[in-house]
């Protein structure tokens, strides 16, 4: 039995994320081991975090993709490792990137030991960005999984309702193993124009009907281009709820950082038919890294109901 060295000291402080931003699952996890600096006094957990047998952990990450920022301390090969290493800090069940590429997608698989589902938003194939899904296979079994674009006509490869890129979702049916629950996970990346955000949003809402007939538990992921606060998801709210505001821990930091000169809250998460315990955005510097991409990742703790 490990030893619990942290106390209850904290926990009323949590709400905002009190005491130290690195306490996340601990409340929830039983006889939860706590590493501590003697010097400072302060407490960190033990890495990776650790994610009890009846809970399921969900990240969401927009990586930038590996195209751009080329020859700046921002490319690809300079943060790579350290876009790995937020993944295996935070020690997700399942997690949807953003923006990523094929190369991205391979890359991250062989370093993180997740499997990966996901095509190109151009093509249907492996041309242009992935919203792709990730699973720990030890812990899920992957049952069903598709791909429908953000448009007039869903089923093909296309840009629709005006938008100014080629928009899709990756949606998956999983066996958590350890609980014999199955749930649905849906990732995806709104457009950057307001008008097509608005016809997009409907979209989504039907196809969680749509392709969720059992009505499993639901999760949804994206960088949604959006405050949450917007109209454009008001029917999306009808059907789902929000992590951020409806946790009982959670983190009122911004989302996308910009390398440093932006503050906003676009990424979000979206579940139903779970009990959630924790809402947080990972800012932390990993292997020298001040920022692993322009967005931070996010993620959400939840108990099966």
């Amino acid at each position: 039995m490990k030893k619990l060295f942290y106390t209850l000291v904290c926990l009323s402080a949590f709400s905002v994320l009190g005491c130290s931003e690195v306490l996340d699952n601990s409340q929830f996890v039983p006889d939860y081991e706590y590493a501590t600096d003697d010097d400072s006094g302060q407490f960190e957990e033990l890495n990776p975090d650790e994610v009890g047998d009846d809970q399921l952990k969900v990240l969401s990450f927009n990586v930038r993709t590996s195209t751009s920022d080329t020859g700046t301390e921002h490319a690809w090969n300079l943060r790579r490792d350290a876009c790995c290493e937020v993944i295996i800090d935070e020690n997700p069940t399942v997690f949807g990137v953003q923006e990523a590429h094929s190369n991205q997608m391979t890359y991250i698989s062989e370093n993180t030991g997740y499997a990966s589902i996901g095509v190109g938003r151009e093509d249907g194939g492996s041309t242009g960005e992935i919203m792709g899904i990730f699973y720990k296979e030890d812990l899920v079994t992957l049952e069903d999984w598709g791909t429908f674009w953000l448009s007039e006509t869903p089923d093909v490869p296309s840009q629709g309702f005006g938008a100014n890129y080629y928009r899709c979702a990756t949606w998956a049916i999983f066996l958590h193993k350890l609980t014999g629950k199955r749930f649905f996970y849906m990732n995806t990346h709104l457009d950057t124009s307001s008008s097509a955000r608005a016809e997009e949003v409907p979209l989504i809402v039907s196809k969680l009907a749509e392709l969720n007939p059992n009505g499993y538990p639901t999760l949804l992921t994206a960088d949604f281009n959006a405050a949450s606060t917007s109209s454009i998801f008001d029917s999306l709210k009808e059907v789902l709820y929000e992590a951020r505001s409806t946790a009982p821990i959670t983190d009122t930091g911004a989302t996308y950082n910009g390398w440093g000169s932006g503050s906003s809250v676009i990424d979000h998460i979206f579940y139903s038919g779970l009990e959630i315990l924790e809402f947080g955005v990972n800012r932390n510097e990993y292997l020298g890294v001040q920022y692993a991409s322009d967005h931070y990742a996010i993620y959400a703790l939840f108990n099966f109901e």
